[in-house]
């Protein structure tokens, strides 16, 4: 018996002893459901012609993740949040309890430099809610990437919690705070400079990019800076917001460009709390919609619902995280399908019985 019980102690001091992260419910996101793998990988712009307008003691500087369609899924998937931008990213998002190994260790279904398919594509640029670094809305970005759309995700420096560069800073929210109307012209001057950089004649983007159908989508304060960086930007031909509050109206002079607005119902209605939807909607005249989405909170079109759900931080009775992603990659794909590529989107004309949770307002 002592021999029994000597071999069983020397088995178990062989076997690893979990880590909380492995030990507890491992993190992750749906998987896009286009057709194409999604390669995706990561730059480092530097735009010598502006100082940055939060640390104004260099240039401004941008970390901007691509997705796009992958001729192969080849190489290592890619990594959700680097440790050290998880931990600033939970701690300062009020949840300083979750083991930051778990954001650490997801992985996405995109491939790092997997080789492009070849051919010019539609361009999304996607623009990420204030305080909440890039890396949130890279559901959408994959589904978006995997039904054949070129994306780049702009992380606006200084104006998230965490934003890991390849020198190993990791740079902190020092916008936090600030008036959130002046974001949108410094967001939009981002944006045109990305645009700049990928579209020149000799950035390999530009062999892969169709310079005639780019749009711009996004979240919260990145929704609300949409707007205007299509007013400063001709070459945005389409926009989306969602859930982005306008604080500074469209002008009189208008957007004549196709856009949609993706909002809380308990929010964005034109009888809702929110008065600046009602009162900037005259002002596009494009083409246009107003959708509704019933019980989804803030993070219900970002990856936030679909993570804080699986940490158990969601608040009751919102929408179902992944739900919540289905309807905004569906919508949001729809919209730049239809009005980017010439697709047809019955999506886009009415309520469906499938998506009982979505009401059209115009």
């Amino acid at each position: 018996m002592r021999r029994l019980l000597a071999v069983l102690a020397a088995t178990i001091a062989l076997v690893p002893l979990a880590s909380p992260a492995s030990a507890a419910q491992r993190l992750t996101l749906p998987p896009p459901t286009g057709s194409h793998p999604v390669g995706s990988t990561d730059l480092h712009l530097v735009d010598d012609s502006r100082r940055d307008p939060w640390v104004p003691t260099g240039p401004r500087e941008l970390m901007v993740s691509m997705f796009y369609p992958a001729l192969l899924p080849i190489g290592p998937k890619r990594p959700y949040l680097t440790l050290a931008e998880a931990k600033v990213f939970l701690t300062e998002s009020g949840v300083p309890d979750v083991d930051p190994a778990r954001l650490a260790e997801i992985r996405t279904s995109a491939r790092i430099d997997a080789p492009p398919r070849p051919g010019k594509r539609a361009l999304v640029v996607l623009s990420p809610g204030f305080g909440k670094p890039r890396t949130t809305l890279t559901g959408l970005a994959e589904e978006l990437a995997s039904k054949g759309f070129v994306v780049a995700l702009i992380g606006h420096n200084h104006e998230s919690h965490g934003t890991a560069f390849p020198d190993g800073r990791v740079t902190e929210c020092a916008a936090c705070g600030s008036d959130s109307t002046l974001l949108p012209p410094i967001r939009s001057a981002d944006v045109s400079f990305v645009l700049d950089q990928l579209t020149r004649p000799s950035s390999r983007w530009s062999w892969l990019i169709d310079r005639t159908r780019i749009g711009m989508a996004g979240h919260s304060i990145g929704g609300y800076s949409t707007p205007t960086a299509m007013v400063d930007d001709r070459r945005i031909r389409a926009g989306v917001d969602m859930d982005g509050r306008l604080w500074s109206p469209i002008p009189p002079s208008g957007i004549d460009r196709p856009f949609l607005l993706l909002g809380r119902e308990s929010e964005y209605t034109p009888a809702g709390p929110d008065t600046t939807w009602v009162g900037s909607w005259p002002n596009l005249t494009g083409w246009k919609r107003w959708i509704s989405v019933a019980a989804a909170g803030h993070a219900s079109f970002t990856d936030v619902g679909v993570l804080g759900e699986q940490l158990g931080v969601t608040k009751p009775g919102l929408l179902g995280g992944v739900r919540g992603m289905e309807l905004t990659r569906a919508y949001v794909s729809a919209f730049f399908d239809a009005k980017l590529r010439g697709g047809r989107q019955p999506l886009l004309d009415g309520p469906v019985t499938g998506n009982p949770e979505i009401k059209f307002w115009n």
